[in-house]
């Protein structure tokens, strides 16, 4: 079954990165999730002050504002997409994941199979 692990960084370092982890602890992960064969996809996502919101209200009228200005403290930073037998693994993946460390978290959820 496919899961998408979604990484939201608690917090940002100095030098831009997810406070709690390394860039080496990310390419460590990585290496691992690949070797293991449950990568389906994987990305990281742009810095934070590139994001454009879009929200559309009952009329239909748009509204676009800078940033994602998110209800949170936490920011998505990426997601995997990994292909494990059930929840259980899947979760023991995202607890390897350097985003849950610093104050950060990784929210685990079943990819829709439609095809079903």
């Amino acid at each position: 079954m496919k899961y998408m692990l979604l990484i939201n960084s608690g917090g940002v370092d100095e030098n831009g990165g997810a406070e709690g982890c390394t860039v080496e602890d990310w390419v460590a992960y990585d290496k691992t999730v690949r070797d293991a064969g449950i990568l389906v996809s994987s990305e990281s996502l742009a810095d934070l002050v590139t994001a454009t919101t879009v929200r559309v209200g009952p009329g239909g009228e748009r509204t676009v504002t800078d940033g994602p200005f998110a209800e949170s403290r936490e920011v998505l930073g990426g997601f995997y997409v990994i292909d494990v037998p059930d929840l259980d693994v899947a979760l023991d993946w995202a607890a390897r994941c350097p985003g849950s460390r610093g104050g950060g978290s990784v929210v685990v959820r079943p990819v829709a199979d439609f095809g079903a």
